[in-house]
């Protein structure tokens, strides 16, 4: 017996954050009944599980892409305004595929896509712990004491940061460019721990995300991950 949550998941609908939400709705039926609590639990062998009037399936081929997303695009499968997202870059598709985590609208780089719900939920929550590597362009020049400070933990609203890995990579004329690793996942963290030390993002690049590197993969263009980089991730979050 399985969470219903995790069972949909697995099966590819959708990240387990959202999967939650479409039981909360009550979009999701078990044996027939509508569900709308977290914690039931079902046998995916045995169950007939629906979501939006449809059965689960189980058959349907898991589906792992790296992707360089350009700036001015949402993390997003769809937008009600027309705005261009990431899931509109690789175009039809068989399988229903969903970002893991999130880039904000003005942040590029490295951002994987699938249809693996369980591989998805480990990549993104900080009890996995998996590193995300950032450049960050920031104004100004940053002194060790703020450098420090962004190592230690900065304070925001919801709390401290946990400890980031920062070293400097090149200082230009009226900026500096940052390399930052941290391993969890807050609402623009990065920009907001910048923001609180007086030395706001000009530009944010993720270059990699555990072990996989975006490299010279070209902006706006994505291509499907090695089947022993697909199992590096998985090692990297227990799935192997």
């Amino acid at each position: 017996m399985e969470r219903l949550q995790k069972i949909m998941g697995r099966a590819g609908i959708a990240s387990r954050r959202k999967c939650e939400q479409l039981i909360i709705e009550g979009r999701v039926r078990l044996n027939g009944e509508i569900v709308r609590e977290l914690g039931v639990k079902a046998d995916a062998s045995h169950d007939t599980i629906e979501v939006n009037g449809k059965r689960l399936n189980f058959e349907e081929e898991k589906v792992y892409l790296i992707l360089n997303k350009p700036r001015g695009c949402l993390t997003s499968v769809s937008d009600q305004f027309g705005r261009p997202t990431v899931i509109d870059l690789i175009g039809e598709e068989e399988a229903r595929l969903f970002p893991v985590g999130r880039l904000d609208q003005d942040t590029e780089g490295l951002l994987l896509v699938t249809n693996d719900g369980e591989f998805a939920f480990r990549l993104t929550h900080p009890k996995y712990k998996v590193p995300k590597t950032y450049f960050a362009e920031v104004r100004g020049f940053p002194q060790t004491n703020i450098i420090n400070c962004l190592k230690t933990g900065i304070m925001l609203e919801e709390g401290l940061t946990a400890p980031a890995e920062v070293k400097v990579v090149e200082r230009k004329e009226k900026s500096t460019v940052v390399e930052i690793i941290i391993r969890e996942g807050r609402k623009r963290q990065i920009r907001r721990m910048f923001d609180k030390v007086g030395h706001p993002v000009i530009k944010l690049k993720r270059t990699a995300l555990g072990p996989i590197k975006l490299k010279d993969l070209a902006l706006g263009t994505y291509r499907l991950l090695a089947p022993f980089e697909v199992d590096m991730l998985k090692r990297a979050t227990g799935l192997k």
